[in-house]
């Protein structure tokens, strides 16, 4: 059995860097048409924003911020080749430079009836990743469309003004289905009974409940993810607070990090491969932060040919023995079906 069945992972996950004009634009060069695209400005204090499909164009969620959607004229279509932006200045302000990191899904969605309130569901299999949308009333059952257990889950209700709630294997603590982290805070990990239901996550389902975002809360959107070998990883590690930190093997060489101290307080990191080209990777911005690219020896990892090395003692290594979770997207497997190696940078 091949090693991965995506040998070229930037067909399916992909970073790209651009400089607002001020007006309109089209990016070119994410090498497919994104259903998400999540941008942030580099050079301002701007909230990150989201854009994807099933919602539409126009449609921003900011993951700094419990606000609802809002319409906004930033991501105006999704291009075959990549995006197109308006002249909303927290996505095209003229001179700012930007970071968009983009996910190929499945185009607009198909109903999805595995749980027990139908969804619509954006998804692509090959690369363990969908778009999720319901309609959030009582206790229930949302199909994911994955084919496996996901191992990541990030939902936001679109119209309520509530946290964004995330699901990930790495949290611990009480049933899976206690564990929660938002994305909008520093906050470390809790855990509250039944928060995501009294069921199972499952390959063709996740749970909601009513104590977490599914208490007539209108319109949801999830972003569920599955681990596929060579391409994604998801999990956790315990830092040593060293320069010769910890090591996490993801089977291949890192396009992206997201990284988060679960065990307590601590920033998302957000790291790529595009904004540092090579190591150290020192360039960070924070999934729950407006501020624009911070640079610092204290941030450092390397992106390796088989994952990354944490290289600091301070955040993301901070405290011997802190639990962290991560989210790693592939530039290159570590071997494809050709046969042929990741390198190192």
């Amino acid at each position: 059995m091949a090693y991965t069945t995506i040998n070229k992972p930037s067909e399916y996950f992909n970073t790209k860097l651009y400089t607002g004009n001020g007006s309109t634009q089209s990016i070119t060069g994410v090498g497919f048409q994104p259903d998400l695209v999540w941008y942030k400005s580099r050079s301002n204090a701007y909230s990150s924003g989201l854009f994807d499909v099933i919602r539409g164009t126009s449609k921003q969620l900011y993951s700094s911020e419990e606000s609802s959607e809002g319409t906004y004229s930033g991501v105006t279509s999704f291009d075959s080749d990549g995006f197109s932006l308006g002249s909303d200045a927290g996505g095209n302000q003229n001179s700012a430079t930007y970071v968009a990191w983009n996910w190929l899904a499945n185009g607009s969605g198909a109903s999805n009836t595995d749980g027990s309130i139908t969804s619509t569901v954006s998804v692509n299999t090959t690369a363990g990743f969908s778009i999720v949308n319901w309609t959030g009333t009582t206790n229930a059952t949302i199909g994911h469309g994955l084919g496996q257990k996901p191992s990541m889950i990030i939902t936001k209700s679109k119209n309520n003004i509530v946290p964004w709630l995330v699901w990930h294997k790495g949290l611990t603590g009480g049933n899976e289905q206690d564990r929660y982290i938002l994305l909008n805070t520093t906050d470390g990990q809790n855990t509250y009974s039944g928060y995501w239901g009294t069921g199972a996550f499952t390959s063709t389902v996740f749970g909601v409940s009513l104590d977490s975002l599914n208490n007539n809360l209108g319109d949801m959107i999830a972003y569920c993810f599955a681990e596929k070998k060579g391409f994604s990883k998801f999990g956790s590690y315990l830092s040593n607070a060293n320069t010769d930190g910890t090591f996490v093997y993801t089977g291949f060489l890192p396009a992206f990090v997201l990284i988060k101290r679960s065990s307590t307080t601590g920033n998302w990191f957000m790291l790529d491969n595009k904004r540092n080209t090579y190591n150290p990777v020192n360039t960070r911005l924070t999934a729950e932060g407006t501020y624009a690219d911070d640079t610092g020896s204290s941030y450092a990892i390397d992106f390796v040919s088989n994952g990354f090395k944490l290289r600091t003692n301070s955040n993301p290594n901070d405290g011997s023995g802190n639990t962290y979770i991560y989210m790693a997207f592939a530039e290159n497997p570590l071997v494809g079906t050709n046969g042929v190696p990741a390198t190192a940078r």
